[in-house]
């Protein structure tokens, strides 16, 4: 299956970067290369990007999308996590600016044997990086019924939580839960018949929650952020892509402490912690799709892009 991925707001993204043609870029989730190749196409010949994937099939997809500019192009198969760590590695200390374009790809999702999507019957998996130990079947077979409940609580925001997690657990006690229309099934058999009228799959809160579980999604964008913003030279842009509330929450309000991280008493005249400013938040507002984008890709219904500069 070729690596398909339709780069969401992409002039949005094209222009929040402002970007430098002699300047140092990095792509921490690079997918498909959609947006990176718009993004090396306005480099000049001592431009540089930096592509991070934890997805060999990304990775690979990558390398063939911008094969005609590979001198200047560095791709890594790693977490973006680990992107001040890589980029010193390749003798890189700041960069003009970086993406991420958070969640799940479309070919991640259509490809079915990687066990994302509630309406393919694959093996329980979701994990974006298959070396990784942790797979869904680990957290839906052997987590405690209240570990189930806290995932489906807090990454699915469904408030069937607690009754989903008890219907995994009966299920699981007769025999494994192994694939994804198993655990679809039990879901939608944990929710009221008159509440999955009109309210999309029943399935779709659970599922996110547990991949978001295994790949560790929101503790990784939570310990990265400020990582990031440090290692911009002044002037240069953290673009982020949300496609969930969770994510978008943790996006603004890291940009607005690194703009204003003053913790002193509203009432004190001049500031005593110390704290300073690492830039300005350029989105007050976060971005979303035109009309002319939901027509064309649905997937950019929910997505957000807010920025951050450096100063």
């Amino acid at each position: 299956m070729t690596f398909e991925h339709k780069p969401v707001l992409l002039e949005e993204v094209i222009e929040g970067l402002n970007i430098k043609s002699s300047g140092i870029y990095a792509d921490g989730t690079l997918g498909g290369a959609g947006h990176s190749f718009e993004i090396v196409r306005r480099l000049a010949d001592d431009g540089r990007l930096v592509g991070i994937d934890r997805d060999e099939n990304a990775v690979r997809a990558a390398a063939e999308r911008l094969k005609d500019y590979a001198d200047r192009v560095t791709i890594v198969r790693g977490n973006y996590l680990d992107t001040v760590q890589i980029l010193h590695d390749l003798g890189i200390d700041s960069i003009d600016g970086m993406l991420l374009d958070l969640g799940v790809s479309s070919h991640q999702f259509d490809d079915a044997s990687r066990g994302f999507s509630y309406r393919n019957d694959a093996p329980l998996d979701m994990r974006m990086d298959q070396r990784d130990p942790l797979s869904a079947y680990e957290v839906v077979n052997e987590y405690s019924e209240s570990e189930l409940y806290r995932v489906i609580r807090d990454y699915g925001e469904d408030r069937f939580a607690k009754n989903i997690a008890r219907h995994i657990a009966a299920k699981r006690a007769e025999k494994p839960v192994r694939t994804t229309l198993e655990l679809a099934e039990i879901v939608k058999g944990a929710i009221p018949a008159r509440m999955r009228e009109g309210g999309g799959h029943p399935a779709k809160k659970t599922f996110q929650a547990i991949r978001i579980e295994v790949n560790r999604e929101l503790d990784i964008l939570k310990d990265s952020i400020d990582g990031l913003i440090d290692i911009l030279k002044p002037g240069g842009r953290l673009c982020i892509i949300t496609f969930q509330s969770l994510e978008d929450r943790i996006v603004k309000n890291a940009f607005r402490t690194a703009e204003d991280p003053c913790i002193c008493p509203k009432d004190f005249p001049v500031c005593v912690c110390g704290r300073k400013s690492k830039g300005r938040v350029i989105t007050r507002k976060a971005i979303t799709a035109g009309e002319e984008e939901l027509k064309e890709n649905n997937r950019a219904h929910s997505a957000r892009l807010r920025i951050f500069e450096r100063t």
